[in-house]
């Protein structure tokens, strides 16, 4: 079987996209969060032959993501830091019997499905697959046996992450394979890129998303 995991919190006015207020108010910014969740969701229902996992926080919000995401397990995040917290739910999944584990930002609504379906592919032959995200990051890592290393190790605030990342893989002995390049939104900058985006797409990518920003 193989696991495919979205880490996301509970959208509040104030705590959600803080980068990008202003221009939007709080709650535009906690709204267009949970458009993004939504998309992300449904993107991942797109995927044939996986087991979807949404991983939340803050502990004690199951009831919200239960209405959010039928049809998934839900899982509290667990862990001091999102280094801790990734590898925390990639290793309980491996541990759980999983073959291949793939975990997932909720920032990235347009991303297409066939990245997801290529990063459970790439698996069956490397150690370790990434999804490089334009900033530095990665939008997706995926593991077939625990690498702590790879997640606790390497800050993931840095904008050498997916460097550090490939650098750390590297001293495990582990090969990677790398997804073609994406971006997530958390900055003015690429609020506007995604507008630019949806204009440019099929009315059927990233709906939630496209209706949200359709009103401001």
């Amino acid at each position: 079987m193989k696991a495919l995991l979205v880490v996301a919190k509970r959208p509040a006015p104030g705590q959600t996209k803080t980068r990008l207020t202003p221009p939007l108010t709080p709650e535009q910014a906690a709204q267009l969060y949970e458009s993004f969740l939504r998309d992300t969701l449904a993107l991942i229902r797109r995927v044939p032959d996986v087991y979807p996992i949404l991983a939340y926080l803050p502990e004690g919000e199951e009831d919200y993501f239960r209405a959010l995401a039928p049809g998934f397990d839900l899982r509290p995040q667990v862990g001091a830091d999102l280094g801790a917290r990734l590898d925390h739910a990639l290793t309980q999944c491996l541990s759980d019997g999983f073959a291949h584990a793939v975990i997932m930002d909720s920032d990235s609504p347009t991303l297409p499905a066939e990245y997801l379906a290529q990063a459970f592919d790439a698996l069956d032959s490397a150690d370790a697959v990434l999804g490089p995200c334009d900033d530095g990051g990665y939008y997706l890592i995926g593991l077939k046996r625990p690498a702590p290393r790879l997640l606790r190790a390497v800050p993931l605030s840095a904008p050498t992450v997916m460097r550090d990342t490939l650098a750390r893989a590297a001293e495990e002995n582990m090969s990677v394979a790398q997804l073609p390049p994406w971006y997530d939104v958390d900055t003015v900058a690429e609020l506007a890129r995604l507008r630019l985006e949806l204009a440019a797409l099929a009315p059927d990518r990233a709906p939630y998303t496209r209706a949200v920003m359709s009103n401001w």
